[in-house]
């Protein structure tokens, strides 16, 4: 079996997990949905051989879903029973299947002509590839001075892109807190004491 394959089923768990957290009842069992399609795209990051990308999404994988489980566990539960919409339900499962078959299209599929090359062969270095990212391999020593040109990239070119990455990872992190937190809390009418 070839990666690939794997890669394949991971996808197949992932939309099957986001479909139980769309449509569970239970709310901790949707947190728990979430997390596994989580958890797999991180697996598929690390067969892809992209271990850079695997280690934050485990990381703030861990911290959202220890995070949510926690709100779920503490809050109390005053929202009432709705009706299944089925017609929602299939609306938004067209929309993902149309939605899949243009990516399948636009990355080539069925041997078709388009503008991502097979998994596993090189796009950079070769006479084809005349884009940023040939500029950014060449240039990027003498440009930056970096001895790793990942880092040089990174921080020099793509200086913005990361601070807004960061940003994102610590508004969220400061928004777990502000949800969790028991200090400044309003007290309920009933842990209020008589005086």
């Amino acid at each position: 079996m070839t990666i690939e394959f794997f890669i394949l089923m991971l996808i197949i768990f992932m939309i099957i997990a986001a479909l139980i957290a769309v449509e569970s009842i239970d709310l901790l069992s949707a947190v728990i949905a979430v997390g596994a399609a989580g958890f797999a795209l991180s697996v598929i990051d690390l067969l892809a051989g992209a271990p850079d990308l695997a280690f934050p999404q485990v990381l703030v994988e861990v911290i959202t879903l220890v995070l949510l489980i926690r709100m779920v566990m503490t809050r109390r539960d005053t929202s009432r029973q709705t009706s299944r919409d089925t017609l929602r339900t299939a609306v938004v499962l067209l929309a993902g299947s149309v939605f899949l078959v243009a990516v399948f299209f636009a990355a080539g599929g069925m041997g078709m002509s388009g503008g991502i090359p097979p998994f596993g062969q090189p796009v950079m270095g070769s006479a084809a590839d005349t884009g940023v990212s040939t500029q950014y391999l060449t240039r990027c020593a003498e440009d930056t001075g970096a001895a790793n040109t990942v880092m040089g990239i990174l921080l020099d070119y793509r200086a913005y892109d990361t601070l807004g990455e960061a940003t994102v990872i610590f508004v969220a992190i400061l928004g777990g807190y502000v949800v969790l937190r028991r200090v400044g809390r309003k007290k309920d009418a009933k842990e209020v004491e008589p005086s």
